[in-house]
Formats: structure tokens, sequence, C-alpha cells
């Protein structure tokens, strides 16, 4: 016979950064957060390549727990996409990158 161990919490595996977009708000998962380490953030948009760069900034809107408040900023820029997207983080530049596909 051959047994196969079980293992309830399997192997740690490393968890990306997501950022999720609704109809009014943008919520940063616990990694993300982790990886910005920032208080107040810096929306931007580049719509040649649709993506959001979310950066640390002393002057930008403050981050409530979680999320913060962006109707404003997709209607400037006419985002409509919700849901979850991976992000990539920039060491360098202290931001996160998200693809709007």
């Amino acid at each position: 016979m051959a047994f196969e161990v079980y293992k309830p919490r399997g192997e740690k595996v490393n968890k990306i950064p997501l950022v999720s977009l609704s109809k009014n708000s943008i919520v940063l998962n616990k990694t993300s957060r982790e990886k910005l380490n920032a208080t107040s953030i810096e929306l931007a948009f580049d719509k040649d390549t649709n993506t959001l760069r979310i950066k640390e900034s002393a002057d930008g809107q403050t981050l409530k727990k979680t999320k913060v408040f962006a109707k404003g900023f997709f209607n400037h820029f006419g985002i409509n996409k919700k849901g979850k997207f991976p992000a990539s983080y920039d060491e360098t530049e202290n931001a996160l990158f998200v693809e709007l596909k």
C-alpha cells in the first residue's frame, strides 16, 4: 500500500498583491498594503496601456483601512472596470501597477 500524508495547511504560498475596483472605490488587499506601506496614495492612469498606478504620496488621497474612494478618478478617466486585478510592485518607485484588461 502507498500511503499519502494529509497536510491540512499545505505549503505556504507567497500571496500576490491584488487591487479590487468597484463602482466607487479601490480596495487593496493585505499584500498590496504591506508593499506600499502608505497612509496616503496618489492615483494615476495611463490611457495608452490602460494601466493604473498607485503610489505613496504625502499630498495624495487618504487610504482608509483598505480602501480609497475613487469615483471622481474613475469618472475623470472614463474607467468602468470592476473586479479583482493582480498588481505588480516596483520597488524603485514604491508603486503598484495594475493592468486593466
